[in-house]
């Protein structure tokens, strides 16, 4: 049986609504009508319950099987597959759609209508927090023309328009937590000073023991909950403003994707407990400086762990393959920051090397020759 689903349409001319960041408002992408979250909730507060009534419904009709045609072949068994995919129906057009389980909400490719899937949502945890979008669709395609900009060994092919407009909007599920690590570490350190009198030079070398002792306190350290998602460009992306923080509501999904965890707070842990333990002793480490050599002798770190909560957080992203391997570039959809790798035209790689190794050397040669004459 499909899923029940929710949108939101416009209460003046039923276009389809989407969370616009630039204003922080629900904008029609017809009339141009702006609605807050709480005019909306208030207007379709009771459309989810409706939806689940209807389908249950529908699904306790009997269902007539066509004549004619023998359908004995078809089989309705996914096996393991039926686990990972989620049927829906579009409550606009009717359209029964498929989707991947961890999806919360999408777009509806036959109506264009954004859609939300709360029976996702509602069979996990719910999020605590959200922080909506503020870098719109164009500034982010914009960034990354900029982005490719002056790169001379980017193959032209991959910097066509078309991979600009596969940029999508996703919220991205993270773990946030609290802690603190209590820390005592010890250092041995060298500072050689030289000093010169009229007769002769003497250098000392001066030995130390620092000790460094103290608590570091965390506040929603993130941790992405999406094993599809890199963790390295998910750490890259950041930091997120957390004073931006709004309690998590639905009406910030439409318009773009959102994916639910498919990694438990559990199974994040080990991630979260080192980027603890590591960031309290880069700031220990800080404190160690003005010595010719520092060596960690001795760590005794200790962890305290806190609160786990769950939020959603603005991502853009562009996934696009090149010579069969995969690229892919994140900005963060709060602060606009912008990272991936680029891929590389071997062809122009080695013409560009030819022209600098040429040009190198006739350059020695000219020197050589003026030396020469001299």
């Amino acid at each position: 049986m499909a899923s029940e689903v929710t949108n939101y349409q416009c209460p003046a001319c039923t276009g389809p609504l989407h969370f616009d960041g630039s204003i922080g408002k629900l904008k029609c992408d017809y009339c141009d009508s702006e609605y807050t979250i709480e005019e909306i909730e208030k207007l379709y507060g009771a459309q989810n319950a409706a939806a689940v009534q209807a389908t249950q419904q529908v699904a306790q009709e009997p269902q007539i099987p066509p004549g004619g045609w023998d359908e004995s072949d078809l089989n309705d068994d996914w096996g393991a597959d039926a686990e990972k995919l989620n049927a829906y129906n579009c409550t606009t057009c009717g359209a029964e759609l498929i989707c991947e389980s961890s999806t919360a909400a999408t777009m509806c490719p036959y109506c264009g209508n954004p859609t939300i899937i709360p029976g996702k949502l509602s069979n996990a945890l719910k999020p605590d927090f959200v922080i909506p979008f503020k870098v719109t669709k164009k500034q982010a395609e914009d960034a990354l023309r900029k982005y490719y900009g002056g790169k001379t060994l980017l193959p032209k092919v991959f910097a066509k328009e078309n991979h600009i407009q596969e940029v999508q909007g996703m919220y991205v599920p993270f773990w946030l937590y609290d802690g603190r690590v209590v820390a005592d570490l010890r250092y041995s350190a060298e500072l050689t000073q030289c000093h010169r009198t009229s007769r002769e030079e003497i250098t000392e070398t001066l030995y130390y023991q620092l000790v460094r002792k103290g608590a570091v306190d965390f506040e929603k350290i993130p941790v992405d909950g999406s094993k599809r998602m890199d963790d390295a460009l998910m750490d890259s992306i950041e930091p997120f403003d957390y004073s931006e923080l709004k309690p998590f509501s639905l009406s910030y999904l439409p318009g773009y994707l959102a994916d639910r965890y498919d990694m438990s707070a559990q199974e994040c842990t080990a991630r979260a407990d080192d980027r603890a333990t590591n960031t309290a002793q880069q700031a220990m480490d800080s404190t160690t400086t003005g010595f010719g050599s520092v060596v960690l002798t001795h760590k005794n770190m200790r962890l305290k762990r806190g609160k786990v909560q769950y939020a959603l957080l603005p991502v853009w992203i562009l996934n696009t393959k090149w010579n069969g391997q995969q690229y892919t570039f994140a900005m963060n959809g709060q602060t606009g920051k912008l990272v991936g790798d680029l891929p590389m035209d071997k062809g122009l790689y080695w013409k560009w090397r030819l022209i600098l190794t040429v040009g190198i050397g006739a350059v020695l040669y000219a020197i050589n020759w003026l030396i020469a004459l001299l």
